[in-house]
C-alpha cells in the first residue's frame, strides 16, 4: 500500500505515492528572510481574501510554539551492502511555511539522505513523495527507495509482520541524495495556523501542490543545493501532484527540474469515473493478467493480445452500448474467457466489470476477493453470502501497522527525531476533506505534463506501472501518454510495466529493474 489514491467514485483513502522528506540542514524554525520578496510559503489564498475579505486568524505565537516539532536532528550513518558500503548524513526534520503576511501556517516533516564526499554541485538530489491525498511517504522510503526496506510481499505482508528494518541493496542512495516529504496531515507534519481557511487550502489540489513545491524551493536554499541536478518522483496521487509541483517549480520557484519518476499514476481522473467508458478499456488488460498469472507467470509481452482487443474490438463494441445485444454479447463473452469469470456473471453485467465486481467474482466460488492494489493478491471475503460488498483491501490494509511501526522506530531512535503525536501513514481526514475543485472538471495533470516537456526540451519522464494494480491501472497510462505531441519522444517518455502490483517494488526483481531505469534516466 505503498500509495493510493482516492476517485470520486469510490470515495475511500487512496495510498499513492507517500512522500518522506529526507532534507539537510533545513531548519523548522527558520523564518522567511526579509529579503524573500513575498514569502510564498504556503498556498496562495482565496481570491476573496487577496481581495480583501476575511483573513485567516493565525495562530498566537504561544500556540504556534506550542505545535512547533522540535529542531532538526542531523546524523551519520553507515549500511554496509552487497559490494559496497555507503556512508551518509540523515536528517529528520520540518520545514516551516508562512503565507504572505509571514504567519506561521504549518510544518512540513522530511527525511533526508545526503551521501558523503560527494560534490553538491553534480550530484543529483531527488525529492519523493506519496499520494492518497492522506498518505506520508514511508511506502517509497521504507518499501522501494531509501537506504534501509521493510519487506512487504508475501509472507511479510501481514499485518504481525516485524517491522524491523533491513539495509537495502537497492536504494537510490547510490546515485541520488534523497529527499522524502510529507505532506501537511500525514506523517509527522502538522498545522501551526488553527483557521479552518488555511486547512482548506492546503487541503487542495493547488494548495497543496504551492505548498510541496516551496517546501522543496526551501529545502535546496537552506541546504545550499541550488545547483544540483534535481529530480521528482511521486507514487499513485503524486502522478497529479508530480507534474503539477514540476510545473510550479518551474514558472512560481525558480527551480529547473532534470527529470520526472511516476510510479503507479493516476494522471487523470475523468477516465477512472462516471459513465467514462475508458474506465472499461483501461482495466481489462489488468484483469486478463491477473487470470492468467493465477495459472502462470506473466509479464506485459504476454498482454499484447488482450490491449490489440482492448483498443480494437471491445472499445467497438463498447461504444455500439447495450442497444446492440450481438455487440453486447459477443463482448461480454470475451471477457469472461479472458478473465475466468463465469459467462452468465459476465452477461448480466454486459461485460462491464467495475474494479468491486470483479475483485469480489474472480474468486467468489472459494469465497475470496482479490486485492485493490494487487489484484494477484487474495483474501477471505469477511461477508462472502452479503449481496453488498463489505470487503477492504487484503493487499494494502496488513501493511500499515508494520510499516507505521517501522517508520516511527526509525524517526525516533536511528534517526534521534522525537516529535510529540501521532504519526499518520494514513490519514483518512486528510483525505475525506480533500478539495479537487475545479468544478466540473475532475483533477487531471496530463495538461501540466504537456506544458512542463514543451517548456524544457531536456526534461524526462519515467513512469512505472505494475501489472496487477487495479487501482491505477498501467494500459490507463498508456492510452494517455500515447497522446501527447511528437516533443514527447520515446527518447524522453518511456513506460515500463513490472509483475507486481500498487507497490510494484515489492517484489525484487520488478524493484531492482525500476531502480536500473530511474539510475539510467539520472546519467
Amino acid at each position: 500500500m505503498a500509495t493510493a489514491f482516492v476517485t470520486p467514485r469510490h470515495a475511500g483513502l487512496v495510498l499513492a505515492l507517500l512522500t518522506v522528506s529526507f532534507v539537510m540542514g533545513a531548519r523548522a524554525q527558520d523564518a522567511p528572510q526579509p529579503s524573500e520578496p513575498s514569502p510564498s510559503a504556503t498556498p496562495s489564498a482565496p481570491k476573496s481574501e487577496a481581495k480583501g475579505g476575511r483573513a485567516s486568524t493565525p495562530a498566537s505565537p504561544a500556540a504556534a510554539e506550542q505545535h512547533r516539532l522540535p529542531p532538526d536532528s542531523t546524523t551519520k550513518q553507515t549500511v554496509i551492502l552487497p559490494g559496497r558500503t555507503l556512508a551518509f548524513s540523515a536528517t529528520a526534520g520540518s520545514i516551516r511555511l508562512f503565507n504572505q503576511k509571514g504567519e506561521p501556517q504549518a510544518d512540513i516533516a522530511y527525511t533526508a539522505y545526503q551521501l558523503d564526499g560527494a560534490d553538491p554541485v553534480t550530484r543529483p538530489v531527488t525529492f519523493l513523495f506519496n499520494g492518497g491525498p492522506g498518505a506520508a511517504s514511508a511506502y517509497l522510503q521504507l518499501g522501494n527507495v531509501g537506504p534501509w526496506r521493510l519487506p512487504i510481499a508475501g509472507d511479510a505482508a501481514v499485518s504481525s509482520a516485524s517491522p524491523n528494518l533491513e539495509p537495502n541493496a537497492d536504494t537510490w542512495l547510490d546515485f541520488t541524495d534523497l529527499v522524502f516529504i510529507d505532506p501537511v496531515g500525514t506523517g509527522y507534519s502538522r498545522f501551526v495556523a488553527t483557521d479552518e481557511d488555511v486547512r482548506k487550502r492546503f487541503f487542495s489540489t493547488d494548495g497543496d501542490v504551492n505548498s510541496i513545491a516551496v517546501t522543496i524551493r526551501r529545502w535546496l536554499e537552506k541546504s545550499g543545493r541550488l545547483l544540483s541536478p534535481k529530480f521528482v518522483a511521486g507514487e499513485s496521487y503524486g502522478g497529479i501532484r508530480g507534474p503539477k509541483v514540476v510545473r510550479e517549480l518551474q514558472v512560481q520557484q525558480g527551480v529547473g527540474v532534470k527529470g520526472l519518476i511516476l510510479m503507479s499514476p493516476v494522471l487523470d481522473f475523468r477516465e477512472f469515473t462516471g459513465s467514462s467508458l475508458l474506465q472499461y478499456v483501461a482495466s481489462l488488460p489488468t484483469m486478463t493478467a491477473v487470470a492468467r498469472e493465477a495459472k502462470a507467470p506473466v509479464t506485459r509481452a504476454d498482454m499484447t493480445d488482450v490491449e490489440a482487443y482492448a483498443r480494437g474490438d471491445f472499445l467497438t463494441d463498447l461504444i455500439k452500448g447495450q442497444a446492440d445485444k450481438d455487440a453486447t454479447t459477443r463482448l461480454a463473452d470475451k471477457v469472461a474467457v479472458l478473465t475466468g469469470i463465469d459467462q452468465t456473471v459476465s452477461r448480466r453485467l454486459a461485460g462491464r466489470f467495475d474494479i468491486a465486481e470483479f475483485r469480489r467474482e474472480f474468486d467468489r466460488k472459494d469465497g475470496k476477493v482479490t486485492g485493490r492494489y494487487d489484484a494477484s493478491v487474495m483474501g477471505f471475503d469477511p461477508d462472502p453470502d452479503s449481496s453488498f460488498y463489505h470487503f477492504n483491501d487484503p493487499s494494502g490494509e496488513p501493511l500499515v501497522a508494520p510499516l507505521t511501526s517501522a517508520a516511527v522506530d526509525l524517526t525516533t531512535r536511528k534517526l534521534n527525531w522525537r516529535p510529540d503525536g501521532s504519526y499518520q501513514l494514513l490519514s483518512e481526514a486528510v483525505n475525506k476533506a480533500w478539495n479537487f475543485g475545479h468544478g466540473i472538471n475532475p483533477v487531471e495533470s496530463i495538461s501540466q505534463l504537456r506544458q512542463i516537456l514543451a517548456l524544457d526540451p531536456k526534461l524526462k519522464l519515467l513512469v512505472g506501472h505494475g501489472l496487477f494494480d487495479l487501482a491505477t491501472p498501467y494500459f490507463g497510462s498508456q492510452i494517455l501518454l500515447d497522446q501527447l505531441p511528437a516533443y514527447a519522444s520515446p527518447e524522453r517518455v518511456k513506460l515500463v510495466v513490472y509483475p507486481g502490483g500498487h507497490m510494484f517494488y515489492s517484489r525484487d526483481a520488478s524493484r531492482q529493474a525500476f531502480r536500473t531505469e530511474v539510475e539510467a534516466l539520472m546519467k
